[in-house]
């Protein structure tokens, strides 16, 4: 049956009672819904359930909507498992006396959805016989899905979601996050540590440092642009720091160099190198 079809049914088995067939949106998932007064609920889920056209013998949900001013919506969905189609029944219950039959004796399983309805929008079922608290803790009071009330102030309990410091009276910033290996600020340089960020593995605040800078060797002079290294006078030996920085290389140990070798800026000893005759290469 098409949501027309089963809104026009229940409609007929109702008769002469005043009830309102309408169709639900959501397109494809599209259901009948039959608006039906509160003295007849009771006898429309009946209807529902024992019509072998509609074979409404699934109960899926039970809950309410809050109209303010206007009273309170009680909603029913049945399905149908043979048939495969379902249908929203509702009924509104004035806001000052929210009072509606109970269907447990026809699906027991509405007695959870009762109790919970009944929590959270203080609606009374008559004829359900244990609406004790499901939820919520027996002192609670108040009915928390009621437009009107009124959530905890944030100054009687303060707001853990600050992103920032200071947007929340009782603080509780977010707590930096470091990447992993990477050091507090306070364990390097003399850059003091955030309030509210330390922990473990942190530098003390106050701008001390907490590892001992270590010592680095003085670095030589460098010489300026369009200027070159220093050269010693003739016949004078060149320190160890020049002849590094002049030759690019690591200065021996001693003086003299390694395996005989003269020094950067020293004339070289021994025979002189003789050249291969070109001659005498092209004769061979």
């Amino acid at each position: 049956m098409t949501p027309e079809e089963v809104g026009r049914r229940v409609v007929e088995l109702l008769a002469p009672v005043e009830a309102t067939a309408s169709v639900s949106g959501g397109q494809g998932y599209a259901r009948a819904t039959v608006d039906v007064p509160p003295a007849s609920w009771a006898d429309a889920v009946r209807a529902a359930r024992d019509d072998a056209e509609l074979g409404l013998d699934f109960l899926d949900w039970l809950s309410a909507v809050d109209e303010l001013a206007d009273g309170f919506d009680v909603v029913l969905h049945l399905w149908s498992v043979a048939h495969r189609h379902g249908l929203l029944l509702r009924t509104r219950v004035p806001r000052d006396a929210p009072v509606v039959a109970s269907v447990v004796d026809l699906f027991p399983g509405a007695a959870w959805h009762e109790r919970e309805t009944h929590e959270m929008f203080g609606i009374d079922f008559a004829g359900h016989g244990e609406l004790r608290p499901l939820l919520l803790p027996p002192e609670f009071e108040g009915h928390p899905l009621r437009k009107e009330f009124v959530l905890a102030s944030r100054v009687a309990k303060p707001w853990p979601g600050a992103k920032e410091p200071g947007e929340s009276e009782a603080g509780g910033g977010r707590r930096p996050v470091r990447p992993p290996g990477v050091p507090a600020p306070g364990e390097w340089g003399t850059t003091p540590t955030p309030a509210g960020a330390a922990g473990a593995g942190e530098g003390p605040r106050g701008g001390t440092p907490a590892r001992p800078a270590r010592e680095r060797p003085a670095r030589a002079a460098r010489p300026s642009a369009g200027e070159g290294p220093a050269r010693p006078a003739p016949g004078e030996r060149p320190a160890a720091g020049e002849r590094a920085a002049g030759s690019g290389a690591a200065p021996a140990a001693d003086e003299a160099g390694p395996l005989g070798r003269p020094l950067p800026g020293e004339p070289p000893t021994g025979p002189p190198r003789q050249q291969p005759d070109p001659d005498a290469a092209g004769e061979s």
